[in-house]
């Protein structure tokens, strides 16, 4: 039976060529993971070519530094914490970032590996720069350019550190107005980038000449390097560089006025960013929407992309960000006629971004005069083992209370460390479990198997037409699930869409008998409501087999969307079954006994989805009954919170 199905999914899959995706298997993963143990190469181009595959996954990458942290394979730990850390960035996990690149630099110190250790520094820097602190950004970048340079052995992988410390230099005189040095240093990365061969190198660096090229009013000049970075990212198949280069792209289009352009460029890169977990980004895509908009009059949908902006601005501490979108919104409220608020915001924007530009200028002067003294650092540089030297002999002089005491400390600090590290692995793993046995509840064989019974009765029956109908829709039901196991949350809108597809397959078993109804309050934005994957169908699931399936006559099921409280959203589902006492003695009259998991695994990933949310959700079971007391269903309430 198992053999059957399964062919029978092959084939099914084989049909529907917009499902495509692949990835490595356990088995490849775990051989690549053991014959880099075997050969331990120490070149940073060596590892990445064999283990970039895995990068986008946190849980092999966190099975790669448990494994070689435990074989002392220094480099290959020091690698997989740094990709740990890129990870934790590209997720605006920026704190865990830190810890993971700083954990892989101190790995890189005792493998004595040059190259990771400039991989370190760079990575450490670019985390401290989407944090806006400059002064540390700085130094990171500029210890990783002197210590790349210093290396004689001048390989392709050691010009790209170079590269990437001159691009991220760059950057910060970016953000510090400084336009002229900013671009002197993305030629010269550009340059290194050109002779190595490598686009995203290149798209970076367009890009950032373009967002020069703009903030010195040059609009036609910064569209066409924003266009060639574009064109790169498309070569190179990167969703991040495609939703940074439309954004911006958009934004020139807003200042060209040709506002249909830019709502066109800007919300496929809304699309694109609902896919990542990027909200640096995102909240300058939803800030660029804002905006077009408040040049169309739109001023609803303005404030809606506005307040999202803020929102992810403040919760990861993007102070530039936050100005910018005070600016707007002050422009917004004067739109409105209200002036007090535009004047509030603008006072709050101004504010700011004073104390920004006077945070950034001291730290700029003072870096210039620290950082720039290239023969200081070189000199540091070659003195290094001189000083380790110095160092161990200094420690031998000291007394051994003093040694006693570091060891006890070192010893604490590494336990403390193991116990938060064994929690966020704890952590990792639970989301990871309850993803798994969502994904098994809604692949079910019992479904999966009646579903492509019921599709075949209209076959033998030569009814084509319903064959077809319900074929698609099983195909793009199964569709969804397998892309909602990829993704934490959806939109309300995409839930509501998949359950329709749900209720339209398991209603074949039930003969069409089932009348499923949608009720959603013209005020609620669906598109705005994020909720976890796949959470109302254990709901419906229940209602369908617990609650209809005993019942004779008219069989209904109500689907209602409400907005009862400022901060949740009530979805209420109601269906005029026999009611759950009677579902109850019908299940324990049943010789086979079926443990249903569908709700408190549903409980469970609520529970884990609000854990960050100023409050909790609800769910209430309701015994519905006429005027006689007599069951007439059951109605589940849940209340999910929106922040």
């Amino acid at each position: 039976m198992y053999q059957l199905l399964k062919n029978a999914l092959f084939i099914l899959f084989l049909s529907l060529s917009a499902v495509s995706f692949s990835q490595s298997t356990d088995a490849t993963f775990v051989e690549v993971a053991n014959a880099l143990l075997q050969e331990k190469p120490k070149e940073y181009g060596v590892l990445d070519i064999k283990l970039k595959r895995y990068k986008r996954d946190s849980l092999q990458l966190q099975q790669l530094i448990g494994l070689y942290k435990e074989k002392k394979y220094l480099e290959g730990e020091s690698y997989a914490l740094n990709a740990m850390g890129e990870y934790c960035r590209n997720t605006s996990q920026y704190a865990k970032a830190i810890s993971f690149h700083e954990s892989a630099l101190a790995v890189a110190e005792r493998a004595n590996n040059k190259q990771l250790h400039v991989r370190s520094l760079n990575m450490l820097g670019v985390v401290y720069r989407r944090l806006e602190d400059i002064r540390k950004a700085l130094d990171y970048h500029q210890e990783a350019l002197v210590l790349a340079e210093s290396i004689e052995d001048q390989t392709d992988v050691v010009k790209k550190s170079i590269a990437v410390s001159l691009n991220s230099m760059g950057n910060i005189y970016l953000v510090l107005e400084q336009y002229d040095l900013a671009v002197q240093r993305f030629k010269k990365s550009m340059k290194i980038e050109e002779s190595v061969g490598n686009k995203l190198g290149l798209a970076i660096n367009y890009h950032n000449i373009g967002y020069a090229k703009e903030a010195t009013g040059d609009l036609e000049g910064a569209l066409v390097d924003y266009k060639e970075s574009l064109h790169y990212n498309n070569e190179i198949d990167s969703d991040l560089g495609r939703l940074i280069c439309k954004s911006t792209i958009g934004r020139i289009y807003i200042q060209q006025k040709e506002y249909q352009k830019a709502v066109k460029m800007i919300t496929s890169a809304l699309e694109i960013g609902k896919g990542l977990r990027d909200n640096f980004h995102l909240s300058g895509v939803y800030l660029n929407l804002g905006w077009v908009h408040i040049e169309l009059e739109n001023y609803k949908l303005a404030q809606t992309y506005l307040n999202e902006s803020l929102t992810l601005s403040k919760e990861f501490n993007l102070k530039s960000a936050v100005a910018e979108t005070y600016m707007h919104l002050s422009t917004l409220s004067k739109r409105q006629g209200k002036f007090e608020e535009a004047l509030s915001f603008r006072e709050q924007s101004y504010e700011l971004s004073e104390k920004i530009r006077n945070d950034q200028n001291f730290r700029y002067v003072n870096d210039l005069i620290v950082k720039n003294d290239q023969e200081r650092y070189s000199q540091k540089i070659e003195n290094l083992e001189k000083e380790n030297a110095t160092v161990k002999q200094t420690l031998k002089r000291n007394k051994s209370i003093w040694i006693t005491s570091s060891v006890v400390f070192a010893f604490l600090a590494i336990m403390i460390y193991i116990l938060y590290r064994q929690r966020l692995l704890n952590n990792e793993k639970e989301i990871l479990t309850l993803e798994q046995d969502m994904l098994r509840s809604q692949m079910n064989p019992h479904f999966v198997f009646n579903s492509l019974n019921s599709i075949k009765q209209y076959i033998i029956s030569n009814e084509q037409k319903n064959a077809v109908h319900y074929l698609n829709k099983f195909a793009k039901l199964i569709r969804k699930i397998l892309d909602a196991s990829r993704v934490k949350v959806v939109s309300l809108s995409d839930e509501l869409e998949t359950m329709d597809l749900y209720m339209s397959i398991e209603n074949i078993r039930f003969s069409n008998e089932i009348n499923f109804e949608v009720l959603v309050d013209e005020d609620i934005d669906l598109d705005q409501i994020k909720i976890p994957s796949l959470v109302l169908q254990p709901f419906l699931e229940n209602a369908l087999w617990h609650g209809l399936s005993s019942k004779k006559g008219e069989k209904n099921i109500k689907l209602s969307v409400k907005k009862t409280q400022d901060d949740f959203v009530t979805i209420a589902i109601e269906d005029n079954g026999i009611g759950r006492e009677a579902a109850q003695k019908i299940a324990a009259n049943k010789i086979v006994k079926r443990k249903s998991i569908g709700i408190t695994l549903t409980k469970n990933r609520l529970s884990n989805f609000v854990k960050d949310f100023k409050n909790s959700f609800t769910v209430h079971f309701m015994d519905l009954k006429d005027q006689y007391e007599n069951p007439r269903g059951t109605e589940v309430v849940l209340n999910i919170p929106l922040r």
